[in-house]
């Protein structure tokens, strides 16, 4: 296998598999697998953050994330906000710090199973390259548009 096919073969077994962890987390809430990484995101910031930063966190469209945002207002998630939807801080309730908790420690039991048999070092050697990888594509990207 060429080192094309074994890193992308490698980053799609690892999405494909969070996304059935995530998916199986959220089916009791009637919610996307998808919509795990916004309610994370949301819990670790008290002040809130906007769509449009949500958006730019995750890599993710606007629609998707406005879709996402709706329905955690109609399962009392998030706060209601105003009428600039897509500026307004997304704050979430006790409720949703409660859901998010929930998911929270699922993903750090995950973690901790996918990282048997790392040392720290090896952790923090992967997540640099990981960053740098993903910075180089995106500088590729973005050079053509």
């Amino acid at each position: 296998m060429s080192r094309f096919e074994e890193f992308t073969v490698s980053i799609f077994s690892i999405a494909h598999y969070w996304n059935r962890i995530a998916t199986d987390e959220m089916r009791e809430h009637g919610l996307k697998g998808s919509y795990a990484l916004y309610l994370l995101i949301l819990s670790a910031d008290e002040e809130g953050i906007t769509a449009a930063q949500l958006c730019e966190m995750t890599q993710r469209d606007k629609a998707d994330v406005s879709r996402a945002v709706s329905l955690f207002q109609e399962k009392g998630f998030v706060e209601a906000y105003g009428e600039n939807r897509y500026r307004a801080p997304i704050k979430l309730t006790p409720e949703g710090k409660r859901v998010a908790a929930k998911i929270r420690k699922k993903a750090d039991s995950a973690l901790k199973t996918a990282g048997e048999g790392l040392s720290e070092e090896m952790r923090r050697n992967m997540y640099k390259a990981l960053e740098i990888i993903s910075t180089n594509l995106k500088e590729m990207c973005d050079s053509r548009e």
